[in-house]
């Protein structure tokens, strides 16, 4: 996803086209829409994993699922049926580490990712299974080769991205902004506590909108629709006037991210009962098999 010429923001990311969001390379390789939002959620939920498996910040995780969604984004973009979700993910979260503080060597994303699509682990995901180590264990030879695909992978999305893999989180954004409106003191009460918990809820939640949240609105309206939600949900008082005006966020913005966050979690309780009985499509050849059974 190339970032447009005009001047970036610092607290702004590069946002998605009407092109862009039209089209999708997997559409144009024949993948169904409905299929295509499920191999996203997916491979949006094994990055998160991996991130909490390798003990990573939620900064990084955050990052890492942005990349992710980005790559699949467009005519110009990745193809769930010639890039493999599992590779992408792999390789999203290997480069998020790698710009961060806490850098991941190749073999613990290998190993991590070897668990992760194991046949035990995707039956039951995300509950951890029986532990059955001969299921995921990963040889010198088979670390070697996916060490290769890590790293050749890594490539292919900065190639993908124009290099733009700028992600600005919003997550400490709401915080500022919480401590800002005065609802957020040094010495934080339960409501304050319970404000700052939902609203980090909301915008981890909103990492899995199918309406692609973080690719269509900046990390500022990200921010202040959590807030306005989270408020609500826990009864917690904001200032009486149009506070989201301060954050240089419309009314009309709000109304949209609020409806947005709300059906995510009916959607994303949609798709977990969809694949109850099954595994989600997460390589190129199971992708294949899913579209000649339909």
């Amino acid at each position: 996803m190339v970032p447009e010429k005009e001047k970036v923001l610092p607290l702004s990311n590069s946002l998605a086209t009407i092109e862009q969001l039209s089209t999708s390379s997997s559409s144009l390789d024949g993948l169904p829409s409905d299929l295509e939002a499920s191999i996203r959620y997916a491979g949006l939920q094994i990055t998160q994993a991996a991130g909490i498996l390798l003990e990573l910040s939620q900064d990084i995780v955050v990052q890492a699922m942005v990349l992710f969604t980005r790559f699949y984004l467009g005519p110009e973009g990745g193809s769930f049926r010639v890039n493999s979700a599992k590779d992408i993910s792999a390789a999203s979260i290997y480069m998020a580490a790698k710009l961060s503080a806490d850098p991941q060597s190749p073999r613990a994303v290998c190993n991590v990712f070897a668990y992760l699509i194991s046949k035990p682990v995707r039956k039951t995901f995300p509950i951890p299974p029986t532990d059955d180590p001969e299921s995921y264990y990963l040889s010198e030879g088979a670390y070697h080769s996916a060490r290769s695909v890590l790293l050749q992978t890594e490539i292919i999305i900065l190639r993908t991205l124009g290099f733009d893999v700028k992600v600005i989180v919003p997550h400490h954004l709401a915080l500022t902004y919480l401590q800002t409106l005065g609802v957020l003191p040094s010495t934080p009460s339960s409501v304050s506590r319970a404000l700052a918990a939902r609203t980090l809820g909301y915008l981890n939640l909103a990492l899995f909108s199918p309406q692609l949240l973080y690719l269509t609105n900046q990390p500022t309206a990200l921010a202040v629709a959590a807030i306005y939600l989270a408020s609500r949900e826990v009864g917690a008082k904001l200032p009486g006037i149009e506070w989201w005006e301060i954050f240089d966020v419309e009314r009309e913005d709000l109304g949209f991210l609020v409806v947005a966050f709300r059906s995510c979690e009916a959607w994303m309780k949609a798709e977990k009962e969809k694949w109850l009985n099954q595994s989600c499509p997460l390589t190129v050849e199971e992708v294949d098999r899913a579209i000649q059974n339909i």
